[in-house]
């Protein structure tokens, strides 16, 4: 099947009727959403990844989709009626599918800022091996700008030894999700964007992503137009998280709450001032500048701006740190030796994603001071990084006894919930709490409790 040469409406009717086959390559976060988002639309999937575990556990239907749990009964439905299967195998998915989307992680070294493209190159790899004429390949993984150009084309042309645009199609159409709500934010609730290769691409791509967003569709004028849109939206959050934390220091030197002005300041339609906190995790808004910094400097351009967010947020641990060390100074409590209990280890709230999250500094900032560390987070069962140090993480009633200070790390909404005055019970008074989410910030202080937000609100309540 030539899906290039198929007009909008055949290939519509194709995929309602069940005639497309996809390959997803990377059954993450983003990819069994992605997947599922397809098979609702009438193709049939065949998942690809290196997790030779993963993947048997998915054939054999014994598997939770983490962070979104209400997806596995669908999931399973679709592999017990035949529609979706997992493989380790890309080059045989690649033959046997019409369409390869590409959901792979792409990271970045953040010291010596080297980009690592391995897994994406090696997918375009599989693919390009069992690439047949009439083939679409979509890349939705994020991705340093002109990727798509300079280095998967060459990789599918070279390997196929056919031509984009005249024998197969090539597009970027980058994942909009927020993980715990990722098939609403496919199918539902954002535009999708796409930006091909050539015309041919964009068509073919528009027309089939018609079926499944049903926001619609974004056309962009090419496939570097497209990567851009998706670290633009990264950095756009980075630089205005990195406002609210420099504006938020400010507050506390005066004596003001943050949130507070905020709250009045976005009563204007043109100011969104966003919400300040312990840094910024993930493997999205932490990257996504770096990519971009990197090939601006490629191209002789400078970008101070995003370099200095950057940097604000990156140190938004050590300054939680210091407002802990000046807590215990005016109590006039030793830190060396001291118990801190950090709730939630995850980067964003309600979900037990680590990656590059902002507590992993704040412990190395707290081994530093020879403090005893206590973890708890709903969402996780094991930590490697916990293990490395020897810290424990511990249900929350264990976690919150007899320690001197307690510091909310995660937004989780069972920390929401949380009785102020329950969780402090047995803790050592007077007790500092550092709250670094801004969750209770309108509650009451119990009493012996020093209570600091990071927006800069401090109530010692004797």
């Amino acid at each position: 099947m030539n899906l290039l040469n198929l007009s909008s409406e055949q290939l519509k009717s194709k995929l309602r009727e069940g005639l497309i086959t996809v390959s997803v390559y990377g059954l993450g976060r983003v990819g069994i959403p992605l997947a599922l988002a397809w098979l609702r639309a009438g193709a049939k999937v065949i998942g690809v990844d290196v997790n030779e575990d993963w993947v048997k556990s998915l054939n054999s239907l014994n598997f939770t989709i983490r962070d979104e749990p209400q997806l596995t009964p669908l999931l399973k439905d679709f592999i017990k009626n035949g529609r979706f299967k997992a493989t380790t195998d890309g080059v045989s998915a690649s033959r046997e599918s019409n369409v390869k989307l590409i959901t792979v992680p792409t990271l970045i070294n953040l010291k010596t800022l080297e980009f690592d493209l391995s897994a994406l190159k090696v997918a375009l790899q599989w693919i390009a091996e069992g690439l047949n004429v009439g083939d679409l390949v979509i890349i939705e993984s994020s991705v340093p700008p002109t990727t798509t150009e300079r280095i998967a084309k060459p990789i599918l042309e070279e390997i196929s030894r056919i031509k984009v645009e005249d024998d197969f199609g090539l597009a970027f159409s980058p994942e909009r999700v927020f993980i715990g709500r990722a098939l609403r934010d496919i199918e539902e609730n954002y535009p999708k964007i796409i930006g091909g290769i050539g015309p041919k691409s964009s068509r073919a791509t528009a027309s089939l992503y018609e079926c499944i967003a049903k926001k619609g569709v974004i056309v962009l004028s090419n496939s570097t137009a497209a990567e851009l849109s998706k670290l633009f939206e990264g950095i756009y959050r980075d630089v205005n998280i990195a406002l609210a934390n420099e504006l938020s220091m400010l507050c506390r030197k005066l004596n003001v709450d943050f949130m507070e002005i905020r709250a009045a300041s976005n009563s204007q339609p043109y100011c969104h001032l966003h919400i300040p906190g312990i840094g910024v995790g993930g493997a999205c808004i932490p990257i996504y500048p770096q990519f971009t910094i990197k090939i601006a400097e490629e191209h002789g351009v400078e970008m101070p701006l995003t370099s200095l967010a950057r940097r604000i947020n990156d140190e938004m641990p050590k300054y939680t740190v210091k407002l802990l060390l000046e807590a215990f100074k005016e109590l006039g409590k030793p830190v060396e030796n001291s118990i801190i209990t950090i709730l939630g280890i995850a980067f964003r709230g309600n979900i037990s994603d680590t990656r590059l999250t902002p507590v992993y500094p704040l412990i190395d900032e707290l081994i530093k001071l020879k403090a005893n560390i206590k973890v708890h987070d709903p969402y996780i069962e094991y930590d490697s990084k916990l293990e490395e140090n020897n810290i424990p993480l511990l249900p929350l009633e264990e976690a919150v006894e007899n320690v001197d200070a307690i510091i909310i790390a995660t937004d989780h909404n069972q920390f929401k919930k949380l009785n102020l005055s329950k969780l402090v019970e047995k803790a050592n008074k007077p007790v500092i709490l550092i709250d670094g989410r801004n969750i209770y910030i309108k509650e009451e202080i119990p009493k012996n409790t020093l209570y600091i937000s990071i927006s800069g609100k401090k109530i010692y309540s004797k």
